[in-house]
């Protein structure tokens, strides 16, 4: 299950050091400072429902105070057909392999049994690579209940600092997003038994989840984070590849730039807890990370 929720598109959610999950009734937004300088820190959730629209005040307030948004990529710059072409090359499985060859004959039939139920020959995907075939998985699911990305919180913040004429600066390129799965690929099987132990309990592996994210439950997104990147060997590169190296990348980018303007970042949530988290590099280069 834990794949996709890693990826930029459907992260979903974190804790937060040792914040009481009573004292705070909304998703956590940070406050950060050096030199007398102060900017933000927000953990986004990349897909959402019609519960979720609308930003929190104090995260509206804290844009509009700021000299300029950090994402991760500002993807309302790119059409879906733009998209779709610039993603494409990194999908496509090279000449010669197909999704069958990538998979145990197991779980290949898991793959064809899922998407004949829903009416979709798996023939459709036969030249994608399986991180691919999964992002459509989550996809499906998503919208099944309810949830989509134009309702993300990302794509929420970039709406309203572009209203606001706030500049959006970018942590990383699309490029860089697509080729993480792809240092993943020794372990395409168990990436497979994962994301359909997550669809055998959606409640659990997102519903609730979004729920403790809204209410800014530590306790519970503290929980979710030890589980999913847990000590197995996928879990542990998983965590590596797609949390501690970006988080490293960006920590070094922005260490300077937050003494010297005023910015606000916004960044799926699981980058900011842990020892390797946003929040803990950003301390121990001697910024002062507070909950508003």
């Amino acid at each position: 299950m834990h794949a996709l929720q890693r990826f930029n598109y459907i992260l979903i959610v974190f804790f937060i050091l040792i914040f009481s999950t009573n004292s705070h009734a909304a998703p956590a937004l940070f406050k950060v400072e050096k030199n007398g300088m102060q900017s933000y820190l927000f953990g986004t959730v990349h897909v959402g429902n019609a519960s979720m629209e609308g930003l929190p005040e104090n995260v509206k307030h804290a844009i509009t105070a700021s000299e300029e948004v950090i994402v991760e990529v500002d993807i309302t710059k790119l059409t879906p057909l733009q998209m779709q072409q610039r993603s494409m090359p990194y999908m496509l499985l090279s000449p010669g392999k197909s999704l069958k060859t990538e998979l145990s004959p197991e779980n290949y039939a898991k793959l064809s049994n899922y998407f004949a139920k829903k009416n979709i020959n798996i023939a459709m995907f036969n030249s994608l690579k399986p991180w691919a075939v999964m992002m459509t998985m989550l996809q499906i699911e998503f919208q099944n209940a309810g949830y989509s990305d134009q309702l993300g919180i990302d794509k929420q913040i970039l709406a309203f600092a572009k209203d606001k004429n706030k500049p959006i600066g970018e942590l990383e390129t699309f490029e860089v997003q697509m080729q993480m799965f792809d240092q993943l690929t020794t372990l395409n099987n168990q990436m497979i038994e994962e994301t359909f132990e997550q669809l055998n309990d959606i409640q659990t592996y997102f519903l609730d989840l979004v729920t403790a994210w809204k209410k800014g439950d530590m306790a519970t997104l503290s929980h979710y984070y030890n589980k999913t990147f847990d000590n197995d060997q996928y879990g542990q590169m998983s965590e590596q590849v797609m949390l501690i190296n970006r988080n490293n990348k960006w920590v070094e980018a922005l260490s300077e730039r937050l003494t010297k303007a005023r910015l606000f970042i916004a960044v799926g949530a699981l980058h900011l807890p842990q020892k390797h988290g946003l929040i803990k590099q950003l301390q121990a280069n001697g910024f002062n990370v507070t909950r508003l």
